[in-house]
């Protein structure tokens, strides 16, 4: 069985679904070695346009396969910190695409599950989704940097009640307080995704890529801005996209971008 199910679309969206159910999507080492791959072929493909990753069944995803940890508690200290950079590297690969990224939190998202859902570009979410970080519960440090996307996403008083006691938050509540960027019954929740990603895969290739660096370049100032877009937007002028994005404007049709 695949625990990563992929399906590229025509249009140019991949959708990627966790598919562990029986442990509810937990991130088990196969799992991470097919997410490992699959990040390395999306490096790559110059078809993808948007990528879109969801949750099998009734949970986004569990977070960490903790079974090991009680087998590993007497295990040193550097071998435990390579092993889990390791697993949190190969997960936050997503944060290296070029391509928007969008997840799809159908039910549970707990800790790491969570982080890897908030490392997206867009978040949307079923309102009785649950976003959890429970790590201190368990008597853990948070992981995956949940310390640095939490406070990022939700701000640093909304991350700090999360990660100190570990209270779970609905995903209506998390549209509210600008955790995700908005929530919907949960039925509708992969139709409504779905065409925000095909309305993304229908934009210029280039320069939507473009845009996504500079939205996470995290400029330090006006002049870093105007710098980056002096560069890019020339770049977007020479393309034969803004060609038929103009010519398409002018035409009042769909422009059909390649990339190119």
């Amino acid at each position: 069985m695949n625990e990563l199910l992929v399906d590229r679309k025509d249009d140019g969206v991949v959708l990627i679904t966790l598919n562990r159910t029986d442990m509810r999507n937990a991130m088990t080492d196969t799992m991470t070695a097919e997410w490992r791959a699959v990040m390395a072929e999306l490096r790559d493909d110059r078809q993808a346009r948007c990528l879109v990753v969801t949750g099998a069944g009734s949970a986004f995803s569990s977070g960490g396969d903790l079974s090991w940890i009680g087998e590993r508690g007497t295990e040193a200290v550097p071998r435990l910190r390579d092993r889990m950079l390791a697993f949190y590297r190969t997960w936050l690969a997503i944060t290296e695409l070029e391509i928007p990224t969008i997840a799809a939190v159908n039910g549970p998202a707990v800790g790491a599950g969570l982080c890897v859902a908030l490392a997206c570009d867009l978040v949307y979410a079923a309102d009785d989704a649950k976003l959890l970080a429970p790590f201190t519960s368990l008597g853990l440090h948070p992981g995956m940097a949940a310390t640095y996307l939490l406070p990022k996403r939700a701000g640093a008083r909304l991350a700090a009640e999360m990660l100190l006691t570990g209270r779970t938050v609905s995903g209506r509540e998390a549209s509210d307080k600008g955790l995700v960027n908005q929530s919907f019954p949960k039925n509708h929740l992969m139709s409504e995704t779905e065409a925000i990603a095909r309305k993304i895969a229908q934009n210029a290739p280039i320069a939507t890529r473009l845009t996504k660096v500079a939205l996470n370049q995290d400029h330090q100032d006006l002049e870093a801005a105007l710098m980056w877009e002096s560069l890019a937007q020339p770049v977007t002028m020479a393309s034969a996209d803004m060609i038929e994005g103009l010519t398409a404007h002018r035409e009042r049709r769909m422009p059909k971008f390649t990339g190119s």
